[in-house]
């Protein structure tokens, strides 16, 4: 197969998958509607193949993994071997297997597995306290002070829908000149209650779903902004259909949604979406990017000690509010992700995610952001072939 083949072989093979498990009754199936691909925007470019069995699936893996095999090393052979491997613990675990939490997140994910370095986290506390005190936030502890600083930023209810509008319009602007002509798309704000994400992308509906079981601050609201819509989650999707309908990268790019190991970097680019489009304005967009950082890293551990160490929830709970300072509804929310069978190793996606891109966005020169941009928004990507950027030619 030429690398196109490749690239529309392993989408066809992926969405047969994908409307495969979501046929399943729900009873059978692990996904409760959401789909091994969430969104996919590609059904007039690649066909889902038909299924009707697990043999025949693992049949046409077996195909592909032949081909792959044979790829002369590179970014592409690297991501398209693990999304094979990501591919194959899918569908062991959709097939009634129980693949282990760490395997799922070494493999399925495409994660570091085990909890985050605790000196990390308490670097990224130590920055929290240098920029708290900055503001003149100085009395009493760490968790204190955090509450202190966000409650006396909270948006009212009321503001909330003008604040987002307010966002939208200034990120789409960024966005257009800076990554891509997102043209006449956009969304609308849609709050909704006991669900255990704090944002989702709509991006069918053109809504962005907000948990208002949880407050945010304006700066929290920002990063959601960048992160569901521009020039995030809607940005890459609106970016890959155009750049595989120019011809410019493989249909495999279409699968940057999916529950795979293109899912770290998608989340990654989510959240250092606000540096991708240079927004940072103030020390409260500092203070609330270091706070999401530690947010996640705690409970990328706190996953990882519910599902593998064995603690209880409420010991995980506790040590999430010691350590992340999070609103309850947060805490109740990761707690119900970590918990669930497919979807529990994604937690890690963000953690992983975010310092993988942060890591290539921090060495890119300005001449080659325009290389940048094409490589992180126009493939897929795991973490690890994504840190190969720039690609040897």
């Amino acid at each position: 197969m030429n690398p196109i083949e490749i690239g529309n072989e392993l989408t066809a093979v992926t969405m047969g998958i994908d409307r495969f498990e979501r046929r399943r009754p729900k009873t059978a199936g692990l996904l409760d509607g959401e789909g091994l691909v969430p969104i996919f925007i590609g059904d007039d470019l690649v066909s889902a193949r038909d299924y009707a069995n697990w043999d025949a699936i693992n049949a046409d893996l077996d195909k592909l993994d032949a081909v792959v095999a044979t790829l002369p090393d590179g970014p592409r052979a690297v991501f398209l071997r693990g999304m094979m491997k990501s591919l194959r613990v899918a569908v062991r675990l959709f097939a009634g297997a129980s693949p282990s939490f760490e395997e799922k997140v070494r493999d399925l994910v495409g994660a570091p597995v085990g909890p985050v370095d605790p000196a990390v986290i308490d670097d990224i506390r130590d920055r929290l306290d240098q920029l708290l005190a900055r503001q003149g936030v100085v009395r009493g502890s760490l968790g204190a002070r955090i509450h202190a600083w966000e409650e006396s930023r909270f948006l009212e209810d009321d503001k909330l829908e003008a604040v987002f509008e307010e966002l939208m319009r200034e990120a789409k602007t960024r966005t257009d000149a800076q990554i891509f002509d997102t043209g006449d798309f956009s969304m609308v704000l849609n709050p909704v209650r006991d669900v255990p994400f704090t944002a989702r992308c709509g991006f069918v509906k053109r809504a962005m779903d907000l948990n208002v079981d949880i407050r945010f601050t304006r700066a929290a609201l920002k990063h959601l902004v960048c992160h569901e819509v521009y020039p995030g989650h809607s940005t890459q999707l609106l970016y890959t259909r155009a750049e595989v309908e120019a011809g410019r990268t493989e249909a495999d790019a279409l699968l940057c949604t999916a529950n795979a190991i293109t899912g770290c970097v998608q989340e990654g680019i989510g959240d250092q979406g606000v540096h991708l489009i240079d927004w940072v304005e103030d020390s409260d967009d500092e203070i609330h990017m270091e706070l999401r950082r530690l947010r996640s890293a705690a409970q990328t551990s706190a996953a990882w000690r519910l599902m593998v160490d064995g603690l209880p929830a409420e010991k995980v709970a506790d040590d999430l509010r010691a350590t992340a300072f999070g609103q309850e509804a947060w805490i109740q929310g990761r707690l119900r992700m970590a918990a669930h069978p497919f979807r529990g190793p994604f937690i890690a996606s963000y953690w992983a995610g975010n310092e993988s891109v942060r890591r290539v966005r921090e060495r890119v020169t300005r001449k080659l952001r325009p290389r940048f941009v094409a490589y992180l928004f126009g493939q897929a990507h795991s973490p690890e072939s994504l840190e190969m950027f720039p690609p040897v030619h």
